[in-house]
């Protein structure tokens, strides 16, 4: 399987671990993962906030570049799924609006393909029941608490990912992995996004809410799949926090990758005690 790969800005930098433990699991997977060239960014988070067709214009031209290469895209961060969701969404319903964007990038535009985030491929391309043939080391005594956050499921008729209210997508699969998906209330809760840098401790006490309701819940770790969730799960988690681990390190893992050494020191709550204990690492 060949797809156009968008990394984003995280991948390549604040969450390198996630852009790499990606990479291991399209090469385990036998997906090749085709980079968009000179592609830029989506605009996340402040883009769509400043000004309407820049936040537009900026997820279209990496749609044009992926459809000049002929190929649909996949993508790693909740928060590009979303940008390019929306102006897929957006342009599909009108096309003189389309016409413009085109015109202002001088690139042709189709949007022909729908964008889908590197979970959701997996869940729907590969499937789980040949993701369970591949499981070498079963996630047995991971508890989970899988956590969707805001991006992937809202709107709901833009993303169309899973239930907005109670997705499962991601319970399935970690179930898949050989996991415990804990029923946990706070999985479509915001993680706060930029408040934790601008309103800190409005921001530390929606985090905290979330790692408490995770813990209440039973589980042992939070399951992301969002670099930006992940940031502020992970370097904002309160005093009893649990580590919280991208699904592509512990699908890496599931599969029988041993080289994640890299991977866990880059955590600020590691995981390292808890798969330990638990013989995974």
């Amino acid at each position: 399987m060949k797809i156009g790969y968008f990394p984003g800005c995280s991948a390549e930098g604040t969450a390198l671990e996630y852009g790499q433990s990606i990479k291991t699991c399209a090469e385990l997977l036998q997906i090749e993962l085709v980079e968009l060239e000179d592609w830029n960014c989506c605009g996340a988070s402040s883009g769509h906030s400043t000004d309407e067709m820049l936040a537009c214009a900026l997820p279209a031209r990496n749609i044009a570049i992926a459809e000049k290469m002929d190929l649909p895209i996949t993508v790693c961060c909740a928060a590009c799924y979303l940008r390019f969701k929306t102006v897929e969404y957006e342009l599909k319903q009108d096309q003189q609006y389309r016409e413009k964007i085109a015109k202002l990038l001088e690139m042709p535009l189709e949007i022909k393909y729908s964008t889908q985030h590197f979970l959701e491929l997996i869940y729907h391309q590969i499937g789980l029941e040949q993701i369970k043939k591949q499981v070498k080391k079963p996630l047995h005594g991971l508890k989970t608490a899988c956590y969707y956050g805001c991006y992937l499921v809202r709107p709901a008729k833009v993303t169309q990912f899973d239930n907005p209210e109670n997705p499962m997508l991601l319970d399935e699969f970690m179930s898949a992995l050989g996991a415990t998906a804990i029923d946990f209330p706070a999985k479509v809760d915001c993680c706060s996004g930029s408040l934790a840098f601008t309103r800190v401790e409005m921001g530390k006490n929606m985090i905290a809410q979330i790692h408490q309701a995770a813990l209440d819940a039973g589980a042992n770790c939070i399951v992301a799949a969002c670099p930006l969730c992940q940031a502020n799960l992970d370097t904002r988690a309160p005093r009893n926090g649990l580590p919280t681990i991208y699904f592509s390190e512990l699908l890496a893992l599931a599969m029988g990758y041993e080289d994640t050494k890299s991977w866990w020191k880059r955590h600020i709550v590691r995981p390292n005690k808890l798969l330990q204990s638990l013989n995974l690492i």
